[in-house]
């Protein structure tokens, strides 16, 4: 395998982060230089920063703890692949939990001034013209959390070592920007700031080849379909007096379909008949049928885009 060319390298100290422009086809190594850090990410498309990293969407595909083998996805209605967990030594990341905020640590550990992943995200962003509203939900790497039985989600220590690390594979031009979390009275970091080291790399052909195929389609739009192309140059909202709705896909249109079933099979129903149906045995015919559907066919959890192939991730403890 062809040795990769290592393009630039930064240290970023507790209480900063650093704002990165990955060109397609770019990697950005987040490593570990003392173990036990975590490290928020945020991430824009370099020429429209309108299309960022979507935790919700992220999650929806691959689950709570993304690694190895995961992409990044844009926000709806962009959707897109934006970068590819190539590696990742520790395999714990976080989908669940937001940044930490000023806010925070105010009502929680009564703070007023605390140094947070928020107000860090910001001031990294601001090199690029970015507002603190800008600052999304971050991709939480080397975070381990977990949902709890009565459904809370929870966070624990981390066990990464110096030198561990995550290669993220740029899939387009975008603005990364990752900061050291400034979680010191957590259990994220292990109670403490540590410097993380990065490293953009030029991928090497092996590492393009490596990256599975992505499905295209065409609900994934762009500027060029929305009918409000335009980002609004105020911030307050005002009402279009001009504005007729065109909403997609409507009129909905309702048609009866006459089923009929044996005896056998009205026996049947009646047995797998869900009570939140009562009297109503069409609706609970169309979620016996849909049900059956999405257990045969549906390609991915959740309504999730298919993937050709994943990669099995590493797990530590």
């Amino acid at each position: 395998m062809s040795e990769r060319e290592k393009i630039s390298e930064w240290i970023m100290q507790p209480g900063t982060g650093k704002a990165v422009e990955l060109f397609r086809g770019q990697i950005l190594r987040v490593e570990q230089i003392d173990g036990g850090q975590c490290v928020d990410f945020n991430c824009f498309n370099l020429h429209d920063y309108k299309e960022f990293m979507h935790c919700g969407r992220t999650r929806t595909v691959h689950g709570f703890n993304p690694s190895r083998g995961a992409f990044m996805w844009s926000a709806p209605p962009r959707e897109r692949a934006m970068l590819y967990i190539l590696e990742d030594t520790y395999g714990r990341n976080d989908v669940l939990f937001p940044r930490c905020s000023a806010y925070v640590y105010e009502s929680a550990y009564g703070f007023d001034v605390h140094t947070n992943c928020h107000d860090i995200q910001a001031e990294a962003q601001r090199e690029y013209g970015l507002t603190p509203d800008d600052v999304h939900d971050s991709f939480n790497l080397f975070m381990c959390t977990e949902v709890t039985l009565d459904g809370h989600a929870t966070m624990t220590r981390q066990s990464t070592k110096p030198g561990d690390h995550v290669d993220l594979l740029a899939l387009m031009d975008v603005l990364a920007v990752p900061n050291v979390c400034g979680a010191d009275v957590m259990r994220t970091s292990n109670f403490s700031l540590k410097p993380i080291k990065l490293t953009v790399f030029a991928a090497t052909p092996a590492d393009l080849d490596a990256v599975p195929d992505v499905p295209r389609r065409a609900s994934q739009r762009t500027p060029d379909d929305f009918r409000n192309p335009t980002i609004k140059p105020d911030r307050a909202l005002r009402r279009d007096p001009t504005y007729v709705p065109e909403f997609p896909n409507v009129p909905i249109v309702v048609s009866d379909l006459a089923v009929v079933l044996s005896a056998a099979e009205f026996a049947m129903l009646r047995t797998l008949k869900l009570d939140i149906y009562g009297a109503d045995d069409a609706a609970a015919l169309r979620d016996i049928l849909f049900s059956w559907w999405e257990e045969r066919f549906l390609a991915a959890h959740s309504g999730a885009p298919a993937i050709e192939a994943q990669v099995a991730s590493p797990r530590r403890q």
